[in-house]
């Protein structure tokens, strides 16, 4: 289930939405470029073992502009770009920007946490635009989400409400990771960032959201219904 688009109007220019996906498609370009790319990951991603002894903690912020290839940097920015310009347009261009960042840093600690002793770099921007998922399911729950569904050998679309598509994909990311707790193995994949970030979201959205740009956005769906 992939999702294309959503149905949901926008109230400003999500100037800082754009920002980010740039800058990750930039960061991710450098990082390509470097000699020893995987020697890049560690210098600047997020390794809970340092981490855990008080070094290379700005990992906690480097880590979310890095990615381990062009699928992970595509299917998040896929989503960054589709949830985030709404939620930047809840709360406005400098909110939005802390808000990612914080979920962001709570998505890393959730990893940390699990996994302390790691010594593997944790890089990506799954966690913070975990929380963007988190805010927009709470606050956009019956918004339409256009999705790609493969059936047998054939590709169809279906329009359902964000509800269903961002709460089957919490779903998922809790049950890969308690998964995790009954093979004791770790995971290439961070799903305790991905869980911590969407709960950040979901508990920081009343914090950074601004009441008058949600009116904003009932008053826009009201009118679009109407045309």
């Amino acid at each position: 289930m992939i999702p294309l688009k959503d149905d949901n109007p926008r109230v400003m220019p999500p100037l800082f939405n754009y920002a980010l996906v740039l800058a990750n498609v930039a960061i991710f370009f450098y990082q390509i470029s470097r000699p020893d790319p995987e020697a890049f990951a560690m210098e600047y991603g997020a390794i809970p073992a340092n981490i855990m002894h008080g070094t290379n903690v700005s990992g906690l912020i480097t880590a979310m502009f890095l990615h381990g290839g062009w699928l992970h940097l595509l299917g998040n920015m896929l989503y960054l770009w589709i949830f985030g310009d709404n939620i930047e347009g809840l709360m406005g261009h400098a909110r939005y920007l802390v808000f990612y960042l914080l979920c962001g840093v709570a998505a890393t600690l959730s990893h940390i946490a699990i996994e302390p002793a790691s010594a593997m770099p944790m890089v990506g921007a799954s966690g913070a635009i975990s929380g963007v998922l988190g805010a927009y399911l709470v606050k956009f729950p019956r918004a339409r989400i256009l999705i790609l569904v493969p059936i047998l050998i054939c590709l169809t679309t279906f329009r359902i409400p964000a509800l269903f598509v961002l709460g089957f994909w919490f779903l998922t990311q809790l049950t890969s990771g308690l998964g995790l707790f009954q093979t004791e193995m770790s995971a290439n994949v961070a799903w305790f960032a991905h869980i911590g970030g969407f709960v950040a979201g979901v508990l920081l959205i009343k914090l950074f959201e601004r009441p008058r740009n949600l009116a904003l956005f009932r008053r826009r769906a009201a009118f679009d219904e109407f045309e």
